[in-house]
């Protein structure tokens, strides 16, 4: 049997239709597609809701692929060893209370996870704005990364969604479009973008997992953004804070969806 170039076309153009037409109406988009935000999918669409992840760069993974300074492996605390465990990724004890894992299984294992489960990932997508309704946010506004890397002026798409994750990591994108474009207060402090801090990663892992929560109607705040979002530290190559916030933020939203 000889291949057709235009029946591999087809198949490609048609299930990636088909895939984002079914992706419109969500219960929750995940904006990002790092450790945090794949592992909240994880939960989410493992509880049956319709979850969709969109990320902008290639490849999802964020800032775990690369470990330490490209020294790819990563650490996770005791507290989050369990979550390792029930995701199949293998970890090595180092010291007490200290585990090693591969970032490059630790990602490809947590994005296979999370689509087995039912979440589907859009890579090479940006987030240009958000759907505002009433004071809340209920979806996004999406379009290619390659458009806004060349500066082209092309009007976007949208998805609806019950609510979003903020899960961009240090440059928390979504909460930056809100903050710019909306006369609004956040449930920060100060109504504002506290701000990342420097590095201190055992404030940094405490701090993640308290500040992942509502940080405007609608938008919930997971890993790094929740830590620039309410103004904590940064933590380096420990994920352990990373894996516990997707899990919260997952079940805090499972809660609200019923």
């Amino acid at each position: 049997m000889g291949l057709d170039e235009i029946v591999i076309s087809r198949g490609i153009i048609e299930a990636y239709t088909k895939k984002l037409l079914d992706c419109l109406e969500l219960d929750v988009a995940v904006c990002g597609a790092g450790p945090s935000g794949m592992v909240a999918a994880y939960y989410l669409a493992g509880a049956g809701k319709k979850t969709a992840v969109f990320e902008r760069g290639l490849a999802p993974g964020g800032g775990m692929w690369g470990g330490g300074m490209m020294f790819n492996e990563i650490v996770v605390q005791k507290e989050a060893k369990e979550i390792l465990d029930e995701l199949e990724i293998s970890s090595v004890e180092f010291a007490p209370g200290y585990y090693t894992a591969d970032s490059v299984e630790a990602v490809c294992t947590l994005g296979s996870k999370a689509a087995k489960a039912g979440a589907r990932f859009f890579n090479l997508i940006c987030i240009e704005d958000v759907l505002i309704r009433e004071n809340m946010v209920n979806g996004l506004v999406i379009n290619w990364s390659a458009v806004e890397s060349a500066g082209l002026h092309v009007d976007p798409l949208t998805i609806r969604s019950s609510y979003v994750i903020e899960a961009t990591g240090h440059p928390v994108e979504i909460m930056k479009v809100i903050e710019r474009k909306m006369d609004v207060r956040l449930k920060t402090p100060s109504g504002k973008i506290e701000g990342e801090k420097s590095m201190w990663a055992e404030l940094a892992e405490q701090h993640t997992l308290e500040n992942t929560k509502e940080a405007f109607p609608g938008v919930y705040v997971c890993g790094m953004s929740a830590n620039a979002t309410f103004g904590s530290f940064r933590m380096g190559p420990v994920f352990g804070g990373m894996l516990r916030s997707g899990r919260k933020v997952a079940m805090e939203i499972i809660k609200r969806l019923g």
